[in-house]
């Protein structure tokens, strides 16, 4: 069972965490060893507190490992990028190395306030918007997908070694601390959670096969998994296409998506699509749909965000929101369909309690801008909690 020496549980998640893992685990007459229970934990705030992702991209900045691309051309870099954000960033950074070279980002302010800004904040220095439609879709976000685009050149053992090296200077760091790159604000400290830890390790004793589902890049979260004992092949992040052994722009594909292409990553119902594709081997066809047979889905889902909506509402037994006030995934929580959801406040520098009604559920939209709806298909009556 969960360490009971662990505090900072809402008691009724412990309770019902370990009635799981009575329940499904190992102990249970019904444990069956060729079909072990699946657990999925997003990573970057569920895990951790704050994101390796942009604690990674930060460093990146700071070190000057970022190549400018071929023919100087940002297009290449992703084919979201806006106009105004190429001609930005062809105007900070055109000057400052050769096509193919590393940029000076750590001397070249200039340079680093436009990479940084269009990342961290979807628009360049002088607010034009970097990415379409806000930047964000129900299967991408273009700005997650860059920071691994923006590894394009360098092999995987290279990214993972600037992971560590981000880690290990985040997690030093007292919490609380901010940090200022390219002129942006932002979290200058990471930390695991000590009561996600014991439940990933609990889990894994009990015969669950744990994974990892984020929308950082594949190399940084792998780099750092075990610090929760998953091992790296159980980590799916964002998947570059590689070629000589070398990060390319280009994603792995997903359900009908084939190689190369940048429109689908681990995010939101991408994230579904990669469990189904990763964990259950489910045909290309079927892998961006829910899947209708749940003893191919995950027992438990762990998640903070709304980009782990897909996902939570997938688990069959158990779905653990670390609340962080987004409005899609908080809804879902307060709404408890089916009495399967806990609501989690944040282990380290928890937001305050909402007040009743603070979620306008009924008013709310997804990222295509639908109305948001619960797991039964039904739009939200009222605000919650």
């Amino acid at each position: 069972l969960l360490d009971a020496k662990i505090g900072g549980w809402v008691q009724a998640n412990r309770d019902a965490i370990n009635a799981m893992l009575a329940k499904h685990g190992i102990a249970s007459g019904t444990f069956d060893p060729a079909k072990r229970p699946v657990a999925v934990f997003d990573w970057d705030n569920t895990v951790l507190k704050n994101d390796i992702g942009d604690a990674t991209f930060a460093w990146m900045v700071k070190h000057d490992v970022i190549l400018q691309p071929p023919n100087k051309d940002w297009g290449l870099t992703s084919p979201e990028l806006t106009a105004d954000a190429k001609a930005a960033l062809k105007a900070a950074c055109d000057a400052a190395a050769a096509a193919g070279s590393p940029l000076p980002t750590s001397t070249n302010a200039g340079c680093a306030a436009e990479i940084m800004s269009i990342y961290y904040n979807g628009k360049t220095t002088i607010s034009n918007d970097a990415w379409p439609s806000k930047g964000v879709t129900t299967t991408t976000n273009y700005a997650y997908g860059w920071a691994s685009q923006l590894q394009a050149g360098h092999s995987p053992s290279e990214v993972r070694s600037w992971a560590v090296a981000a880690f290990e200077e985040n997690v030093g760091n007292p919490v609380g601390s901010k940090q200022i790159v390219g002129g942006v604000e932002m979290a200058g400290y990471v930390r695991v959670y000590d009561q996600i830890r014991d439940l990933a390790e609990t889990l894994t004793e009990n015969g669950f096969d744990v994974w990892i589902l984020t929308a950082s890049p594949q190399y940084v979260v792998e780099a750092i998994s075990e610090e929760i004992g998953v091992p790296p092949h159980r980590v799916v992040g964002i998947r570059p296409t590689l070629t000589g052994g070398k990060i390319t722009y280009g994603f792995q594909g997903c359900g009908t998506l084939t190689d190369g292409q940048t429109s689908l990553i681990t995010f939101y119902n991408g994230k579904r699509c990669w469990i189904n594709k990763v964990i259950f081997g489910e045909p290309p066809a079927s892998q961006l749909a829910p899947n209708p047979d749940p003893s191919k889905r995950p027992v438990f889902v762990a998640g903070d965000s709304d980009t782990d909506l897909a996902m939570l509402k997938d688990a069959t037994v158990l779905k653990l929101v670390i609340e962080r006030n987004k409005i899609e995934v908080s809804c879902n929580a307060y709404a408890n369909h089916q009495n399967k959801w806990l609501h989690q406040p944040m282990f380290i520098e928890p937001k305050p309690a909402p007040t009743a009604g603070a979620f306008d559920c009924p008013a709310a939209k997804d990222p295509e801008g639908n109305p948001i709806v619960d797991e039964a298909g039904q739009t939200f009556p009222k605000k919650l909690p």
